[in-house]
């Protein structure tokens, strides 16, 4: 499902060939003392709502930034605390 751009905050991810891709921060959460964003990838001016990924957020002050959950177990631990937060 394609969202039209509103306003979002923005955040961009280095793939792994190195390409740069903005995301928009869809929902946001903490889980075992950390903070964590929900992105969804932009093309043009839609949002790609149809795949979200999910960020390890550092804040610092107004500012923050992401990283990889690099270990799959822990991704897993975390998508499936996030989603039990939805429901």
């Amino acid at each position: 499902m394609e969202k039209e751009f509103d306003e979002y905050i923005t955040f961009t991810v280095t793939t792994k060939d190195g390409s740069e891709v903005e995301m928009a921060v869809m929902d946001e959460f903490d889980f075992e003392s950390q903070h964590y964003v929900v992105g969804a990838v932009i093309k043009g001016d839609t949002i790609q709502d149809d795949s979200r990924y999910i960020y390890r957020s550092i804040i610092d002050g107004d500012d923050f930034s992401v990283e990889k959950i690099k270990r799959e177990f822990d991704y897993k631990r975390i998508a499936e605390a996030y989603m039990n937060m939805e429901a």
